[in-house]
């Protein structure tokens, strides 16, 4: 899966964004885990079950690209790009054939420094890369400061492209990537 390995100035210190490797996957799940544990009281019964899923997600085939990022060596990020929301979520009917980028995490000593940021302008320029003009991802209420982040980055609502998974009403949001200064 070696794509790239993009160098940026976060903070004054060098992140290195690039493709995860199989000796990553131990830092990534406690990434995840550390990131995602926030919304754990807000998700209370069904936190178990999401963990789960966060922690398979590690290990099952489908995204087209795991992406981390590492700071002074230490994976302190990471993301799934998948090309679909059948491949992201089962889900054909979203009608979404276009990338995708699912959980998102950054480590809690790695936040604001440019972490989030330059894995999803990485899965913005993979995106191009490959031929799309639009860049999705969902998120949830819960996750408020994520989704400061994503509008302060150029995203904007697709209403069209949302969601309930049964718990919780899933938004969607775009990032149109040719009108994009993101990039």
């Amino acid at each position: 899966m070696a794509d790239t390995a993009n160098t940026v100035n976060a903070a004054h210190s060098s992140l290195v964004v690039r493709d995860a490797e199989e000796a990553d996957k131990a830092s990534i799940r406690s990434v995840l885990l550390e990131a995602y544990s926030q919304y754990e009281a807000a998700l209370s019964d069904r936190w178990p079950a999401y963990k789960e899923s966060i922690l398979a997600s590690v290990e099952e085939d489908g995204p087209k690209a795991r992406i981390v990022a590492e700071w002074e060596g230490r994976i302190v990020g990471s993301a799934l790009l998948f090309d679909s929301s059948e491949a992201a979520y089962g889900l054909p009917e979203l009608g979404i054939k276009g990338p995708i980028v699912r959980l998102l995490g950054v480590a809690r000593d790695a936040r604001g420094r440019g972490v989030a940021t330059a894995i999803l302008r990485e899965c913005a320029r993979r995106s191009r890369e490959w031929g799309s003009d639009t860049l999705y991802l969902h998120t949830s209420d819960v996750m408020a400061s994520a989704v400061k982040l994503y509008e302060r980055l150029g995203f904007e609502r697709a209403p069209d492209k949302e969601f309930s998974n049964g718990h919780t009403w899933v938004k969607c949001y775009r990032l149109r990537l040719k009108e994009s200064a993101f990039l």
